[in-house]
């Protein structure tokens, strides 16, 4: 799994000449890695809920069993669709047909976006799961080394794979839907593969995958962060840096925000080695921001890889937006609804912490102030250990 990560082009060399079958690469490899969306999704949902405009929906725990049951299910379909799919357009894109390598490419790139589903635990390390669309750029690079399809067709064969998906993912989510509310729960947001390539429509300009809303993924930036792993390594199996101390993190939690006052608290470690994590509420009702700090000291390499993937990607609807994009060195994202008055805006600070605000009744600007208004320049320090 980290060689996939961090060293892309060597491993795809090596699985290409890996003895394999569909089954083999099932139990080995897709199921186990495959479950890590769906299981950090039942998690979370039972311990934090879906949060939405009208509130936060806490599933019961039946829902959220069987919601992750059929995202699970939906998962392993999905693999082999989409290995059906990229063997089907192989002779479009003068490849080579084959089942077992096409189910190798479908596997493997999916890796990052099974990783970054371990993200759905907290709601504040949503602003990570953008780590997901690194499979693109996996499934750029697996194409033509185990395809035989000629490099300067590679962007062509994985934008049409994309498009492709794109038409299977709205067919099993039109049928997961249904299938989840009549056993008892609706599919909660997920963390799998068809989730990272629905972002992508494969129609940018050479080097680049487009995103809806005129973003999009600069594949050189990812291969600058491939080629740059290190930052990854201790994420991925190295000795991960010791968690900020909770009390840390909540002496940098002001007592009123944007002139509401403090109304609730709560610390926490999230266990040794993994992170720790400070959370206020401000306000009350229908006018509130709650503002957080998460500290990822076990997954610091995932968000430092995260900042250098070069992607920018803003949407608009007619009464919200979403952005994403680097500003002063930090990843940032951001989104608002005027109509509910509702959105959230997160910063990740020192390649390891996220501050996020989530505010209700309140405009975006007083939800970046109070993001902004943390000391980012102490989290720094204090992960370099200073």
């Amino acid at each position: 799994m980290k060689n996939i990560l961090l060293r892309p082009t060597a491993e795809w060399e090596r699985i290409e000449r890996e003895p394999a079958s569909i089954g083999g690469l099932y139990m080995r490899y897709v199921g186990p890695l495959a479950a890590i969306p769906p299981l950090a999704t039942l998690i979370g949902t039972l311990a934090f809920g879906y949060p939405g405009f009208l509130g936060t929906y806490r599933p019961t725990f039946l829902e959220a069993v069987v919601s992750a049951l059929v995202q699970y299910g939906l998962t392993l379909v999905g693999v082999f669709v989409l290995a059906l799919v990229i063997n089907a357009l192989a002779p479009r894109f003068d490849a080579r047909p084959d089942k077992v390598q096409a189910f190798k490419v479908a596997a493997y790139s999916a890796t990052a976006a099974w990783v970054a589903g371990i993200f759905s635990l907290l709601p504040a390390l949503s602003i990570l799961s953008i780590l997901s669309l690194y499979s693109l750029y996996l499934l750029y690079l697996g194409l033509p080394r185990l395809m035989q399809a000629p490099r300067e067709k590679a962007l062509s064969y994985t934008g049409v794979v994309v498009l492709a998906m794109l038409v299977a993912g709205f067919v099993i989510g039109a049928i997961s839907a249904p299938i989840a509310g009549q056993l008892g729960g609706a599919a909660g947001p997920g963390g799998g593969f068809a989730s990272a390539i629905e972002d992508g429509d494969g129609t940018g300009a050479p080097g680049t995958i487009a995103l809806p809303g005129g973003g999009s993924i600069d594949l050189g930036a990812m291969a600058s962060s491939a080629e740059k792993g290190g930052a990854v390594e201790a994420a991925l199996g190295g000795s991960p840096a010791a968690p900020l101390d909770q009390k840390f993190l909540a002496s940098l939690l002001p007592e009123t925000v944007a002139g509401l006052p403090m109304t609730e608290r709560q610390n926490a470690s999230l266990g040794t080695g993994i992170g720790s994590n400070a959370q206020v509420r401000y306000g009350s009702g229908n006018t509130s921001i709650e503002l957080e700090i998460v500290d990822m000291s076990a997954l610091g390499g995932m968000a430092a890889m995260a900042g250098t993937m070069g992607m920018e990607s803003e949407s608009e609807t007619a009464t919200g937006y979403e952005r994403t994009g680097t500003v002063n060195g930090r990843l940032t994202i951001e989104k608002w609804d005027s109509a509910s008055e509702r959105g959230t805006y997160s910063v990740v600070v020192g390649n390891r912490a996220i501050v996020r605000a989530e505010g209700r009744g309140v405009d975006m600007q007083q939800m970046k102030s109070a993001v902004h208004g943390i000391d980012f320049s102490g989290i720094e320090r204090a992960a370099n250990g200073d």
